[in-house]
Parts: C-alpha cells; sequence; structure tokens
C-alpha cells in the first residue's frame, strides 16, 4: 500500500491518494478553486499505468466543509464517476449545494451540488494490501470522519486536527465543544505512529503524536472549564479560517532535544 499527501494549495485540505492493490481512494478533494490542478496531480501520481489514470474507486470526504469537499464533484465527474462518501450529518448539505453548512459562503464561493453515498461509524473499504477505516469524529461539525489505515497505524483526521499548531473550532455550524475531547480521546487510544491532519505537514511518531493530542485535549478542556471561551490573547478567526492561532505558537513540527 502506498500513502500520498498532496499538501493543500492556498485554502485547500490535503488531498490523500492511497494506492492499494486491488483498488484506490482519494480521501478530500480540496476547494473548487484548484480542482483542475488536484486532478493533473492524481492522474500524474497514477501515470506509471495509463490504463489505471482514471481508477480511482471511491472519494471519501473527511466533512461537508469547502476546503475538503468543494472539489470532489469535478474530480469525481473526471474520474469515472467514482461514488463520493460523507457521513449522513453532512450528506443533505453537500446534494443541496449548501454554502452555509459547508463554509462556501465565506470563501466568497458556490457549493457545487455534489451527488453522495454515506459512510458509516466503522465502515472498512479494503484494498488488497490494506484497508480504510472510517471513524466518525464529531466536534468541529457533526459529520467529521477520520479515516484509520491500520497497516500503516496512521490516522487521516480531518478537521478534528487541523495542523498540529492549530486547534480546530467548535463555533461554526453544527460544532460542539465536548464532542472535540472525546473524539480526541479516542484517536489517542490508537497510540498512532502518524496523523495526517487537514493541511500542513504529517505528525509522524508515536511520541510527537501523542504530545499533539495531548496539548489539543488540555486545551479544549480549558475551554470548557472557561464555559466555551478561548483565551482573549488570541487573535479573532478570521472569516475563512477553520481553525484557532495560539498565542505564543504552537510547535509545528516535533522539537529536537540538544545536549
Amino acid at each position: 500500500m502506498r500513502i500520498v499527501r498532496l499538501p493543500g494549495i492556498h485554502h485547500d485540505s490535503n488531498v490523500i491518494l492511497v494506492i492499494g492493490t486491488l483498488g484506490n481512494i482519494i480521501i478530500d478533494s480540496g476547494t473548487s478553486w484548484y480542482q483542475s490542478l488536484q486532478l493533473e496531480r492524481i492522474r500524474g501520481i497514477l501515470e506509471d499505468d495509463q490504463e489505471k489514470q482514471n481508477n480511482i474507486d471511491r472519494i471519501l470526504l473527511t466533512s461537508r466543509r469547502f476546503p475538503c469537499s468543494g472539489g470532489a464533484k469535478h474530480l469525481s465527474s473526471e474520474l469515472d464517476n467514482c461514488p463520493i462518501h460523507i457521513h449522513l450529518e453532512g450528506q443533505s448539505s453537500l446534494e443541496t449545494g449548501d454554502f452555509f453548512t459547508t463554509w462556501a459562503n465565506r470563501f466568497d464561493s458556490d457549493m457545487p451540488p455534489t451527488a453522495t453515498e454515506t459512510v458509516s461509524d466503522d465502515e472498512v473499504f479494503p484494498l488488497g494490501n490494506g484497508q480504510i477505516w472510517a471513524m466518525s469524529l464529531p466536534g468541529h461539525c457533526s459529520d467529521g470522519v477520520g479515516y484509520y489505515i491500520p497497516e500503516k497505524n496512521l490516522l487521516v483526521s480531518g478537521l478534528l486536527i487541523p495542523r498540529a499548531d492549530r486547534p480546530t473550532r467548535w463555533d461554526m455550524p453544527t460544532g460542539c465543544l465536548p464532542d472535540i475531547v472525546e473524539s480526541l480521546r479516542k484517536v489517542r487510544k490508537l497510540k498512532l505512529e502518524t496523523i495526517i491532519p487537514l493541511q500542513g505537514p504529517a505528525i509522524k511518531g508515536k511520541q510527537h503524536v501523542l504530545e499533539v493530542i495531548n496539548r489539543h485535549i488540555d486545551f479544549f478542556e480549558n475551554c470548557i472549564e472557561a464555559d466555551g471561551h478561548f483565551p482573549k490573547s488570541w487573535s479573532r478567526p478570521a472569516q475563512t479560517a477553520l481553525w484557532l492561532t495560539p498565542h505564543p505558537p504552537w510547535p509545528l513540527e516535533e522539537r529536537e532535544e540538544i545536549n
């Protein structure tokens, strides 16, 4: 099994291509802004076999939010109309092109009405030499889903962990602060080797992953104790921001010890 992270462009999520012996799956699509470029990137990775350039079995979405889902319809239409999967809680938002709950309006964009199929908690997608296991991870939004790959001990976290150094927001449509803590605790139990967040580099190494998860949990528990408020020293989020910006900054990558 091969896992390729296509780094997010501007507001786009990371787009993850999972290549197996029995099929290929895309996790998240990015916005509609760079959808044609995303298609070229995906086909470029699969170019070793011309017959497989359109061989994508399905697109799995971590949430309804525009940076994750905006380009899904275009990618599907260009990849032999492969099915698009999203949690039931987010399905109506995509199928009606709702630009409020998807947050597309904050990006001055339309949300293309997108036909989808549901993905359920604990649903498994086999790929021959590995599998992808869907995990319901609500908190940022009610339809949050992470995708766990046991063979790599890796999780694609979606907006539950948008970046190692940025905690997610809960004050957007269908967000819930206590659910974030419960979802993070659920992820911590996996004892992961790697997390691929919404944006930015992968979080690697069991100790680093644990430190990042614990930092996020501690922050959100403090917010619950503060009646849902984040620290006053932190800047208000920009209209397109799906996360909060800590002050002082949290570390993005693991710090090396200096002897």
